[in-house]
């Protein structure tokens, strides 16, 4: 008999992982804190910088929404500890950014109180705020949408035709997007959005395999069959409605664009991403010969200069103003209440990007975008360690929403691309892209809370 110390020895091992949600959310307590300082400083700049002095009541007006934000911190300590540190703090961030820009124009036009867009704006914020709050609290399990998925369709469909009833819908700025009740205006396509986004996640994880693994290959693409052809189809002659019907190109190009990505990552086929793109480039070339607004903005994006398209209804004055904006601002900015943003028309809304590239400069605005590459990244990072199929499509789908946007309205601003109607998330004036938004970073916060409750096993034998 051998020694029995020389045996061979068989051990099993399983790791959990450890999961640390007090260190997350002191972290995200510490980054709260600065969001906060950061907001509440850029707001006395700009009263600095305009009137010379401190305005304490704006600035507690302002610490309120720092008290909510601090409130949902307390919450997800209870209720999600261990969600994603980042998302709240760039929320927070952003959204304190948008405030103290919309203030800095309201003081240049010498609106004061209601008369202005940033108090309404706080109040909106922190409708958002509560609405977020409300979303992490009810929905314990995102699977449970799942089985909604279709209910979520009949509410997108319903949300994207309210504004073409008669009697509530409202036509600003060329476009029939928004609806009016009771003296209030809202923008129900930007509900609308998450809705298809549970829709498309939900309709994707059932549809997968017959999408995915069916079809021919030609020239090194795996093609779908004519019949699979049709979900894609629908999406595409809705998102055609949304560009003929209510005449907004970047709606328009946001839904389908979310259905073509998430598709995409459903399957893995390049082939998707080829047909969606192929079909809503042909689309758009086709309306941009036969639609006079959609003429107009392709116009004023290939010959912004142009003296005849400068000074046309609907020209590029407000694209051509927004440069000159921008190339005042320089690297570092003219600071905080000491640029000119007033100059470029819906400087608050559609152009607050210009305005903040002027006050702070191209610093100013990689920032920014910095901060939506963060919370982007993270929102893709839920989504691939996500334990389901319909979780990973909606974390994905919905940080898609944010990038999009922010791609398209920073492209339309620099002229990268034509000019479209979307919102900056987080920072423009708006009180429904606004409680959109923060729905979207409560959904991401939820997901990524249950992405972590998920131990991982690894046995060693």
């Amino acid at each position: 008999m051998p020694p029995t110390d020389s045996l061979p020895t068989f051990t099993k091992s399983i790791a959990i992982t450890v999961r640390q949600p007090s260190k997350l959310r002191n972290l995200e307590l510490v980054l709260l804190l600065v969001a906060i300082g950061v907001s509440g400083t850029a707001i006395a700049l700009v009263q600095l910088g305009v009137n010379g002095a401190v305005d304490v009541g704006v600035l507690l007006q302002a610490g309120a929404l720092g008290m909510l934000a601090l409130g949902m911190h307390v919450a997800l300590r209870v209720v999600a500890r261990d969600a994603d540190p980042f998302i709240l703090p760039i929320a927070t961030t952003l959204n304190g950014i948008g405030v103290a820009m919309i203030y800095r124009i309201d003081l240049a036009r010498g609106l004061v109180g209601w008369e202005g867009l940033a108090i309404r704006q706080m109040v909106w914020a922190g409708v958002a705020m509560i609405i977020a709050l409300g979303v992490i609290i009810a929905i314990r399990n995102h699977r449970v949408l799942a089985r909604y998925r279709y209910v979520a369709m009949f509410v997108g469909i319903a949300l994207l035709l309210l504004p073409m009833l008669p009697g509530i819908g409202l036509t600003l700025n060329g476009a029939r997007l928004w609806i009016q009740v009771a003296g209030f205006t809202f923008q129900p396509g930007e509900i609308a959005k998450i809705a298809l986004a549970v829709f498309f996640a939900g309709y994707l994880v059932t549809a997968r395999d017959s999408l995915s693994l069916v079809g021919r290959r030609v020239l090194g693409l795996q093609l779908p069959r004519a019949r699979d052809l049709g979900p894609i189809l629908i999406i595409w002659v809705a998102a055609m409605g949304v560009l003929i019907f209510q005449r907004d190109l970047g709606t328009s190009l946001l839904y389908f664009g979310l259905f073509v990505v998430m598709i995409y990552v459903s399957t893995g086929r390049l082939s998707w991403v080829l047909i969606g793109l192929g079909l809503f480039l042909g689309g758009a070339a086709i309306a941009s010969r036969t639609l006079t607004y959609v003429e107009g903005r392709f116009a004023a994006w290939l010959d912004s200069f142009n003296p005849e398209v400068y000074d046309a209804q609907g020209g590029s004055y407000q694209l051509v103003q927004g440069l000159f904006g921008m190339a005042h601002g320089g690297l570092v900015g003219r600071g905080l209440g000491r640029g000119d943003p007033t100059i470029t028309p819906l400087a608050e809304s559609d152009y607050i990007i210009a305005s903040i590239g002027e006050e702070l400069g191209l610093v100013g605005l990689f920032a920014i975008l910095g901060l939506y590459l963060l919370f982007v990244a993270r929102g893709f990072r839920i989504g691939f360690n996500g334990t389901d199929d319909f979780g990973r499509l909606l974390a994905v789908g919905l940080s898609f929403v944010i990038v999009l946007q922010v791609f398209v309205v920073v492209g339309g601003v620099t002229r990268v691309i034509p000019l479209t109607g979307l919102t900056t998330p987080f920072l423009a004036a708006g009180g429904s892209s606004l409680v959109a938004n923060w729905i979207i970073a409560a959904l991401l916060l939820r997901l990524s809370d249950e992405v972590r409750h998920q131990p991982r096993l690894v046995v060693d034998e």
